[in-house]
């Protein structure tokens, strides 16, 4: 069986920056919570222009400059990020396709909300492996959730973190680089409508209709969500990173470096001690908050910037969506020929 690997990642986040303190009168929520327990130091506000296509395509550049490859080399795009989007009932990944100038490839949306990521690169490996016509895929995602929080409806604290920016990895076929081993994911459809658009979320005085979408995040069960995934999240998180592992003929003995979705820090530090890391094994993203899908990428982005991700490290990546949907994924990180 022939490798997939990454041969190039890319992130772009807009200018604009709304810190904790701008955050706390907003929210009514002290700056030091939001700091030292919420994990916002400060987070990337889209500006007018900034559409979940063109922050993608953005990304999508950069990750095309560092494979040193052309645009239209690529064979299909793979848009996994919001759908906040442009356009309602439209696909985004057409749109990033022509940004990028990818000519000769064909797109389309694969949508899993925050555990996008890593079930959008097993997707594309096992696309690849099954056709031999696909040699180089990109996956681009942006977000822009954050306008879609109510910050005086504290059902919605949890998703209070939101942030924008833009993210992508290009995957290509025979790579000896950065290979994209096993993957796994899990849902809990009890938890289907916990987290949806509503009306009541509205808040005063605002409009109804953001973009082409009315209403606001809301939580229609908090009571009941809280203590499904009170008793279940940690055990999902693990059970999909296992598995994953388990596929990779790894266990987490051999995890360099942890890749995880932004979350409250303390329970970022208690998965980090379950799985036997430190947080120099990892990447807290509190100068950018949660920007749904786009997190795996950012964090390896980091990390490797940061010299947390060295050649020979196993990377494992995870993250969590509304829905509810735990994935994991693994990489091989560095030149394995």
């Amino acid at each position: 069986m022939q490798n997939v690997g990454i041969i190039g990642i890319g992130t772009y986040f807009p200018s604009n920056i709304e810190t904790a303190a701008d955050l706390a009168p907003r929210t009514d929520i002290p700056e030091h919570i939001l700091r030292e327990k919420m994990g916002i130091n400060q987070r990337h506000i889209a500006g007018e222009t900034d559409s979940i296509t063109l922050m993608a395509s953005n990304a999508a550049r950069h990750a095309i400059e560092q494979a040193g490859i052309d645009p239209t080399d690529i064979d299909l795009v793979i848009s996994h990020g919001s759908q906040h989007k442009d356009h309602l009932v439209w696909n985004s990944g057409s749109k990033i396709q022509h940004l990028i100038g990818a000519t000769n490839a064909y797109s389309f949306e694969m949508y899993a909300l925050c555990a996008g990521a890593p079930i959008a690169l097993n997707m594309a490996k096992s696309m690849m492996l099954g056709d031999p016509s696909l040699e180089t895929v990109l996956l681009a995602a942006g977000s822009k959730e954050n306008e879609l929080i109510n910050f005086n409806n504290q059902r919605s604290r949890f998703m209070f973190n939101f942030g924008s920016g833009g993210g992508a990895m290009l995957l290509q076929r025979g790579a000896t680089k950065n290979l994209v081993l096993g993957s796994s994911a899990f849902t809990d459809g009890s938890l289907s409508e916990t987290v949806i658009l509503t009306e009541d979320a509205i808040p005063d005085g605002e409009a109804e209709v953001v973009g082409e979408v009315k209403g606001r995040l809301d939580v229609t069960d908090p009571e009941f969500m809280a203590s499904r995934l009170g008793a279940t999240t940690m055990d999902n998180f693990l059970k999909v990173m296992r598995e994953a592992l388990d596929k990779s003929n790894a266990t987490f003995d051999d995890v360099a470096f942890l890749g995880i979705t932004h979350m409250k820090k303390s329970f970022y530090m208690q998965i980090l001690d379950t799985i036997g890391l430190t947080p120099e094994q990892s990447v807290y993203l509190d100068n950018f908050g949660h920007v749904q899908s786009v997190d795996q990428a950012i964090a390896i982005q980091l990390g490797v910037e940061q010299g947390k991700v060295k050649d020979g490290d196993l990377v494992l990546l995870a993250g969590a969506g509304t829905g509810y949907t735990w994935s994991a994924g693994v990489i091989r990180w560095g030149d394995v020929s």
